[in-house]
């Protein structure tokens, strides 16, 4: 699913370069779990940015099944990126003028779905999340973790191969929490591939295999 080798990225300063990640070498096979964790500033959000074609200045090579990431012009990348990914950011980044129903509906109208079947299948989500009632609220109407949820809502919608996840559940309770790690998972063993950015051990252990970054560089993973 996923070949990363020798990854890096970096910035040019008067002091010389600085390294953010390093010789990052990495494979993820389809329907895998992974959690990545690490302390502040280890490069952590930067790798899942690279993997989600949100950054495109690095050096290495990149594989996401047959395609060669880095050698793709960024057109190329970017219809990649919405045939692929499905994305949950610990900031939210739901669109502030849209409602709930219309957060969920946009990622399927990327991807050129008819409209009779985007409000089946937005219907299903709102269903499958508990937030049929927030359905007409934009999101400046929701507490935080009502938000969270929705960001993952949006994720899931569009049935993607991959999942990437910022602190998925950073905003959340405890149960919402474990609610939304569950639902991860279980995607997970129906072959979503899923990628996590997490601080907390618990969260992570749902994870098939945990990746851990310091100072940029990759340590010894753990299953």
């Amino acid at each position: 699913m996923i070949k990363l080798k020798n990854v890096q990225k970096r910035f040019n300063t008067k002091a010389g370069f600085i390294y953010v990640l390093q010789q990052i070498n990495l494979t993820i096979e389809a329907g895998e779990f992974v959690s990545i964790m690490g302390p502040s500033g280890a490069g952590k959000t930067t790798l899942l940015n690279i993997i989600g074609m949100l950054d495109s200045d690095w050096e290495g090579e990149y594989t996401l099944d047959d395609h060669s990431v880095h050698t793709l012009k960024p057109k190329l990348r970017m219809a990649l990126n919405r045939e692929y990914i499905g994305f949950v950011f610990q900031s939210f980044n739901l669109l502030e003028d849209l409602t709930v129903y219309e957060n969920l509906e946009t990622p399927l109208s990327y991807r050129n779905v008819k409209g009779s079947e985007r409000a089946s299948i937005v219907c299903d989500t709102l269903d499958r999340f508990g937030i049929v009632g927030k359905k007409d609220l934009f999101p400046s109407q929701l507490s935080g973790g009502q938000q969270q949820l929705v960001g993952v809502a949006r994720a899931v919608v569009t049935s993607p191969k991959l999942i990437l996840a910022d602190e998925p559940t950073g905003n959340l309770h405890s149960s919402q929490g474990e609610e939304v790690m569950a639902l991860l998972k279980n995607l997970s063993k129906e072959g979503t591939t899923i990628i996590q950015v997490t601080h907390n051990d618990t969260y992570a252990a749902y994870g098939d295999r945990i990746v851990n970054l310091k100072d940029g560089w990759m340590e010894t993973s753990s299953g």
